[in-house]
This record gives C-alpha cells, structure tokens and sequence, in this order.
C-alpha cells in the first residue's frame, strides 16, 4: 500500500497556493509522473476549480506535487505548486 506523507514545509506552500492535501495526494496516486531535480519526481494532476483566486476567476486547477521517494511505496512529498486556469 502506498504511503504518502507532506513535509511541513510542502503543508505550509498548500495554504500559501490555495491547494488542499487530499488534491496533492491524489496528484501523487493519479497524476501524470515524471522526473525532477535532485532524483525526486514530479506529480501534475488537473482538478476542476470553478472559482476566484487572487481577484480573478478560474474553472482548472493545476497542482504539481514534488516528491521523494523514501521506501519501495512510501513518497513524501517535499512542495506543491498550483496553476490556475
């Protein structure tokens, strides 16, 4: 089963970037997967959205999970970016 966790600095960019945890694990179960600096890996999953963010409206919510891989099955993921569109 796999195990997915969030570093404290990845919690804190998730409120900074109006994306929620269970967005940044789905990314991490469900999204596209491809490789990243530093050996870690890149999760982009898109989310519909439907709403404002900073003043303006957005219907797509692009969220990008960085993650390591720590055991066979278990990531943690290091922080999240979000594109809205």
């Amino acid at each position: 089963m796999m195990r997915i966790r969030l570093h404290p600095h990845a919690a804190a960019r998730l409120i900074e970037r109006g994306a929620t945890q269970s967005e940044a694990i789905e990314a991490v179960r469900s999204g596209s997967r491809s490789p990243a600096k530093f050996g870690r890996f890149k999760f982009v999953r898109n989310f519909a959205f439907g709403g404002k963010w900073m003043g303006r409206r957005y219907t797509m919510k692009q969220v990008h999970a960085i993650a390591a891989r720590k055991a066979t099955d278990d990531w943690l993921i290091v922080t999240v970016i979000v594109k809205y569109f």
